[in-house]
């Protein structure tokens, strides 16, 4: 038989005046207390079954008696109360302690305190507890809820579009509960600073569901209670949170989500058995943490390829092999006006993504110690250095080193603030953040990191950063001394820019262009589609080469294995035989010239490098002949891409990735992709396939850094002459920061920001053209001025390279088509 259920007497909302030393709605000096109403409500266990059965009130607790006793012991004359827990000690002690001859014969009693003048924005706070009595006259408690009523906060919440633009009230109500004896704690809980806290945080939020902020704010209020980490490792606090939307829903008051949180529930935000913003000695778990990298003395280039090598090589500083750090993404690289310290020079900044096992604390000084080897020297405050390492963020956590935080943050020698104090306000930051985790949502401010870049505040008169393309001088000097022990970096070579993508704040009248460089072609071969048996000995690739520089061109392309549909097959050897002397002859004759080699194979490419070629031109984007569809399982092309991959990586050279299906005239279906939308297909198709390869190429362990990125759409291969026209027409869509895929499957343009090769010179598509309507049939060199057409439209799209055969007239119609076309971020209106 199941026990009854205890009686209780009730006494419901006793108002007492009582002086408090907090607690009021505006603060008061401290020491300096302030009459105010609080309500008590009491709960007494009690067999009331003798006073129902009698009618005799002997029998029962008198609670007449019981709010004489509060209203006489607890008035405005008594001295102040520092809390609402002394509030509720002193009744505890009236009703419990034997030792009091007024005191009533309980031995259990529940507490409610409520302060309805609370701080400011939230209705109530209060103080529940429960006590009990031992055989002696102690009293003890082993639960309290502490809880705030009502916070009301204004805030950007909902995912309609109407609730993106305004700001609406979201009512919040917290409890605080603990199981043990807290209520001795002196004031464990700060009311005034814990709402004051949550008010201005919520009204900086900007989720799309109240599930999330909800999340947030039960976070936010376990980290207002860790000031005492061992007593709340024995018995942690659990928070419930009721957040609500009032005006969400037309037939009713409002919509509500209500969830219990503790520490466990945050562990990448509360390690167990530390205080937050302390880090452990060891730690086995891998956490994912942005760093940025400047620098702007000496070979730039080089001191950020030399940290990030010395980087993952981190045995080397700490003396253990149990630490890891492997770079997984790269950002663009930028170069930028220096920011605070003007007079010096400009800065090449770029961002990464490491996986480590290593604490804050611990990764801090591995960083110092990188920045050290590398070269940087003690400076006057954000004034020139060889190289500059910060933790940007580290997973999602908040870290704060400093004992006694302070309001300056330019002076944070030996100390860690995450996420880093002056992200929000740097654009060098924000920009190469945005390429790598644009979604990520800053925990503090807790809106992603593509929002905070859209609503930076940029001077007008700011010079726009641009991206950067570093070539490196190959082969090395032949007096060249490298001191360190990971691999070779080599010297800087040259560097192209590029203007970065338009400001969200500015518009640009018509596509946004930037200089477009010529790449001159070089077929050594003798059966290349166009100019086969032209420059395949040593003086015509020479006199060639000289040319080309003359006319204008950035770069030579090299090639020894033609791509054209049924071109005989060649061996590795005859292919590295026809490039390696073409490119060493070409190199000693021009040191200045970048080349890039043609290939698809990793034995060609190394041995290229090592001649003298300064990039790689992968018509297959490391995948190898046999990789549509990618990824193909059972392939070739995960070796070839592995090779691929550390070929670049190694020698730190620029690499081109073209779209690409296999043989150039077959796989020329892109059905599959008409939900993208008429004239779109092919556009949807080269962004999700060649966004694969990009992807897998650069994210990663062992991935080749982004900034040495050059997306091709293939112009000419697998593609009809519909899709060819569709991707020349709209080339920068394919690199636009848009959305791709459909479905599940819908995901960011993987493609997006990356600067694009278009290679349509002399192509069959256009001699198709010209054919078309009783037109003349042509050969490759005749088609001339249809390929001027095609390049002055890839100009107009904004290529960064234009690959061609006839150098100096297309060196002509990239200058006369870039004075048409293009627009400067300073003059756009």
């Amino acid at each position: 038989m199941q026990p009854r259920p205890r009686d209780t007497i009730r006494i419901n909302d006793l108002l007492l005046i009582v002086p408090l030393l907090t607690g009021s709605v505006w603060p008061k000096p401290p020491g300096q207390a302030v009459l105010q109403p609080v309500l008590i409500s009491l709960s007494i266990p009690h067999n009331i079954s003798s006073t129902a059965t009698t009618d005799d009130l002997s029998h029962t607790i008198n609670y007449s008696f019981l709010c004489s006793l509060l209203r006489d012991s607890l008035n405005e004359k008594i001295p102040p109360l520092g809390t609402l827990e002394n509030l509720s000690t002193r009744i505890f002690d009236l009703l419990l302690s034997r030792s009091s001859s007024d005191a009533p014969s309980l031995t259990e009693a529940r507490l409610r305190v409520v302060q309805p003048r609370a701080p400011l924005n939230c209705k109530a706070i209060g103080v529940e507890s429960r006590a009990t009595t031992s055989s002696g006259s102690r009293w003890s408690t082993g639960y309290v809820k502490h809880f705030c009523e009502d916070l009301e906060c204004s805030t950007i919440i909902g995912v309609n579009a109407c609730e993106r633009e305004e700001r609406q009230i979201v009512r919040v109500n917290i409890s605080i509960e603990r199981w043990d004896s807290g209520l001795q704690r002196e004031s464990w809980v700060d009311f005034r600073f814990m709402t004051r806290e949550l008010h201005a945080k919520i009204q900086k939020t900007s989720y799309q569901t109240l599930e999330a902020l909800t999340s947030y704010i039960a976070e936010t209020a376990l980290r207002h209670l860790s000031t005492d980490r061992t007593e709340q490792i024995q018995s942690p606090p659990l928070v419930t949170v009721r957040a609500a939307k009032p005006s969400a829903i037309v037939f009713a008051s409002s919509s509500e989500i209500e969830i219990c949180r503790t520490y466990s529930d945050y562990p990448e935000s509360f390690i167990q058995g530390m205080e937050p913003g302390q880090n452990p000695t060891s730690d086995m778990a891998t956490h994912t943490v942005a760093l940025a990298l400047g620098s702007n003395l000496g070979d730039r280039f080089y001191n950020i390829e030399l940290a990030l090598r010395l980087l993952e090589t981190p045995e080397a500083f700490l003396g253990t092999k149990d630490a890891t750090i492997a770079v997984v993404d790269t950002s663009f690289m930028y170069e930028s006006a220096p920011m605070y310290v003007t007079d010096q020079p400009s800065f090449i900044n770029c961002a990464c993504m490491i996986e480590t096992n290593l604490p804050p604390v611990a990764l801090l000084k591995v960083l110092k110690l990188v920045e050290t080897t590398v070269g940087r020297v003690p400076s006057i405050r954000n004034g020139p250095r060889a190289v500059d390492l910060d933790i940007i963020l580290y997973d999602d956590a908040v870290i704060d080193t400093r004992g006694n935080p302070r309001k300056e943050l330019d002076d944070l020698d030996g100390e860690l603030v995450i996420p880093h104090p002056r992200l929000i306000e740097r654009e060098f930051v924000l920009r190469p953040l945005n390429d790598m985790v644009p979604d990520f949502m800053h925990p503090l401010l807790h809106q992603s990191v593509s929002t905070l870049l859209a609503v930076l505040d940029i001077p007008a008169d700011t010079t726009p950063m641009h991206k950067v393309i570093p070539f490196p001088q190959r082969p090395l000097p032949t007096d060249y001394t490298f001191p360190h022990s990971v691999a070779v970096v080599p010297p800087t070579l040259t560097h192209w820019t590029f203007p970065s993508s338009p400001r969200p704040t500015q518009k640009i009248a018509g596509p946004r262009t930037s200089k477009t460089r010529v790449m001159a072609t070089l077929n050594a071969t003798p059966d290349s589609f166009s100019d086969g048996a032209t420059h395949n000995t040593l003086p015509t690739a020479l006199e060639y080469a000289q040319n080309a520089v003359v006319a204008g061109a950035s770069i030579l392309d090299v090639g020894g294995y033609s791509t054209r549909p049924g071109a005989v097959f060649v061996s590795t050897q005859e292919e590295i035989s026809r490039v390696g002397p073409c490119i060493a002859a070409i190199r000693t004759a021009n040191a200045q010239l970048p080349i890039s080699i043609d290939t698809f194979r990793p034995e060609v490419a190394r041995a290229a490098i090592l001649a003298g070629a300064n990039c790689i031109n992968d018509v297959y984007s490391f995948t190898g002949q046999e990789s549509y569809p990618f990824p193909r399982t059972g392939s070739a092309a995960g070796g070839c891409m592995s090779d691929m991959k550390s070929i670049a990586l190694e020698f730190a050279v620029p690499v081109i990735l073209m779209h690409s299906r296999g043989d150039a005239g077959t796989n020329k279906d892109y059905e599959m992709y008409r939900y993208a939308g008429a004239g779109q297909e092919v556009l949807e198709g080269v962004r999700i396939e060649l966004g694969a390869k990009v992807d897998f190429i650069v994210k990663g362990r062992g991935g080749v850094r982004r900034w040495f990125v050059i997306v091709d759409p293939g112009v000419g291969f697998s593609k009809t002459l519909e899709g060819n026209l569709e991707v020349l027409r709209d080339a920068s869509a394919i690199t636009a920061d848009c959305h791709v895929g459909s479905g599940r499957d819908r995901c960011r343009n993987a493609l997006a920001g990356y600067p694009q090769l278009i290679g349509a010179s002399r192509k069959s598509f256009l001699g198709v053209i010209l054919e078309q309507g009783g037109g003349r049939k042509t050969e490759p060199q005749e088609r001339g001025w249809a390929t001027a057409a095609a390049v002055a439209c890839a100009v107009q799209q904004g290529a960064a390279v234009v690959r061609v055969h006839d150098t100096r007239e297309m060196v002509d119609v990239v200058q006369v088509a870039s004075a048409l076309w293009e627009r400067d971020v300073t003059d756009a209106t």
